[in-house]
């Protein structure tokens, strides 16, 4: 089993995660979004995985979700998902995925544990 979490270090939930995962026997490839966003394809993706539109991923209260207007519902997916590759504290965190074929928001961590069929 491959898993991958999207993660910053600075965030309880994503270090809860981390530690979850940890305790669970599972040592995944770990990547510093912040350090080394996702490229829009990946970011499309990861949004597919997660049934899930690109404003619900958002960070709502974040300053640039306000400042880039990011509620207007003329933006469409392309346009969002754009903002969140330009702008990564705009992307909600932790995300796990599990073989590049299933993935999860660890918010809260224990709902990762059904990706390793825990």
């Amino acid at each position: 089993m491959h898993v991958v979490i999207y993660h910053n270090p600075r965030c309880r939930k994503s270090r809860e995660t981390l530690a979850l995962l940890g305790e669970n026997g599972v040592q995944p490839d770990v990547v510093e979004y912040l350090a080394t966003p996702p490229d829009a394809t990946t970011l499309d993706h990861l949004l597919t995985l997660l049934q899930l539109e690109p404003r619900q991923l958002m960070r709502q209260k974040e300053d640039e979700f306000v400042a880039l207007n990011l509620a207007d519902p003329a933006l469409d997916r392309a346009a969002l998902i754009a903002a969140m590759v330009a702008h990564p504290r705009l992307i909600e965190r932790p995300i796990v995925v599990v073989d590049g074929k299933r993935a999860a928001l660890g918010r809260p961590p224990e709902q990762v544990l059904a990706l390793l069929g825990r």
